[in-house]
């Protein structure tokens, strides 16, 4: 398949006298030279500034470099004799023969360039406003969509999440001393699923300027995945189309596609029930499907795993924890270091670890029969609504990514990622429960001695806190049934006098302090 051009903005681009081409084809890189170049053109030397009647958009299109570079869908973890394959521009979303799809990028392509030269054109990006690099998805889009034009692409400038080091956490409640937490939701809707939607909406936009039947955008959704729909599609002007759960997430995810202007359909019965609905309408209306069936999004996910070796100055963690529901995540995670891997950037990929709600466990029974037959099951509630679900869209691309990493799974009760989650806001964090399974996983890893107090950890954090503030009201309100809150932390109660004052912050501080 013919691969058209895609454009890039950057002065490690090859032709470029810092790169080598070798007798094997292979570009290599001159670091020295290239970091003199990079001063020499600073902006402090260059004061360089687009016309003030010309946009960020407008500005790319001056700056277009050829590469031959392609992808196109095939079956997921298909024969190497199979000679099925589509192209992007097609609105499917299963094989022949009903399996799931996957994108498969040009290697051969991409491995005309070295390790060193995909590390330092994506590090030239970071924190950049250069169209449409400044977005942590795009600023890899030779892994992504690389035969997309940039005046397709919607995006908010997403990705580029913070990495930070839960020093306390790990210290006090794990005796860890390199503990990491990627809080994916620090991001435009609140969650990692902005990844994933800046390139299906993109893609979308490009069908819609070819012509192709797309009137509408449509998802089932435990909250997130409507959210990142809504607000993508609203940017470009697309209609969106929602089916929820009623009853069964958030206000603060409620609202969000509402805002938007989706038209939202509260549907009596749960996330599988709502993804059978769209699965049948989609294949009736003109109604593109957004959910993770549609392998696209995990194109843009799998960025959040280049992106924490980037962090890391492209060093390898040991472990990574990802919260899995229809686990569509924990694969595209598995894909980014792969990528990486094979592509020259890092020699080895972490162990991955997914972790499940013990109300919506089908992957960690199937983990515990040994991969036997899998199971789906019917879902319980979770505090831990977005990971919900019972039978998995994604199954098979979550054990395909768990076996090659020599992945485990594990899985935390109603308490114990509720715990989890009041012990690490109680540490300055202020998590999703999504999260607190994540943690919970952890906790026990390091308990039986698997993850070992040095071993370099990430902790994917998948939504904002702020999205699930009832769940931490009630916990700190200890209204939840049956379930302790050990480490509730209610407001105290005192009369408006300096007595009363006095004598509940001396008893306070003695609590924290023996000597006061």
């Amino acid at each position: 398949m013919a691969a058209s051009s895609c454009m890039l903005r950057s002065s490690f681009l090859f032709p470029n006298p810092n790169l080598h081409q070798q007798s094997n084809g292979v570009v290599s890189f001159s670091p020295i030279k290239a970091t003199y170049d990079a001063i020499s053109q600073s902006p402090q030397l260059q004061k360089h500034r687009r016309p003030a009647d010309e946009n960020i958009r407008q500005e790319a299109r001056r700056d277009i470099s050829s590469h031959n570079l392609s992808a196109r869908y095939v079956p997921f973890n298909a024969d190497s004799n199979s000679s099925e394959w589509y192209s992007l521009d097609e609105i499917i979303y299963r094989s022949q023969s009903g399996g799931l799809l996957d994108v498969q990028h040009d290697m051969d392509a991409l491995k005309k360039f070295d390790g060193q030269y995909w590390r330092s054109l994506f590090d030239s990006r970071v924190g950049k406003t250069t169209w449409p690099y400044g977005s942590g998805v795009w600023s890899k889009k030779e892994w992504v969509l690389p035969e997309i034009d940039s005046d397709d692409i919607v995006s908010a400038f997403e990705g580029n999440s913070n990495l930070f080091w839960a020093e306390r956490f790990g210290k006090q409640f794990l005796g860890m001393n390199d503990l990491w937490v990627k809080h994916c939701g620090i991001s435009h809707t609140g969650s990692f699923k902005d990844l994933g939607m800046t390139v299906l909406v993109s893609q979308v936009n490009r069908l819609r300027k070819m012509h192709k039947p797309v009137v509408g955008v449509g998802c089932a959704s435990t909250g997130d995945t409507s959210a990142a729909l809504s607000a993508y599609c609203a940017s470009a002007g697309i209609p969106s189309i929602v089916f929820l759960p009623a009853n069964k997430i958030s206000m603060a995810q409620l609202v969000q596609p509402i805002a938007n202007g989706a038209f939202v359909l509260s549907i009596d019965t749960d996330f599988d029930g709502c993804m059978q609905l769209i699965r049948e309408v989609t294949a009736e209306l003109p109604i593109y499907l957004a959910n993770s069936l549609n392998s696209l999004r995990l194109e843009g996910q799998k960025t959040a795993a280049i992106e924490i070796l980037q962090q890391f100055e492209w060093e390898v963690p040991e472990w990574v924890i990802v919260p899995g529901g229809n686990l569509g995540n924990i694969y595209a995670f598995y894909k980014g270091f792969q990528m990486c891997k094979e592509l020259g950037l890092v020699d080895r990929i972490p162990r991955l670890v997914c972790a499940q709600a013990a109300n919506a466990n089908p992957l960690y029974l199937h983990y515990k029969s040994g991969w036997k037959d899998f199971k789906p099951i019917r879902a319980n509630t979770t505090f831990a609504s977005a990971i919900q679900i019972g039978d998995p869209v994604s199954i098979d691309r979550a054990v395909f990514a768990l076996k090659n990493s020599n992945g485990i799974v594990e899985e935390a009760t109603e308490e114990e990622l509720m715990d989890a989650m009041a012990q690490a806001d109680s540490t300055g964090m202020f998590i999703c429960p999504h999260t607190g399974v994540a943690l919970t996983a952890l906790c026990k890893l390091r308990k039986t001695g698997v993850i070992g107090p040095t071993d370099r950890t990430v902790v994917v954090s998948t939504a904002h806190g702020l999205k699930f503030t009832d769940s931490k009201v009630d916990y700190h309100s200890k209204e939840i049934k049956n379930m302790e809150c050990r480490f509730a932390n209610p407001p105290v109660q005192v009369k408006a006098d300096f007595g009363s004052v006095m004598d509940v912050l001396k008893k306070y501080l003695l609590s924290k302090n023996s000597r006061f």
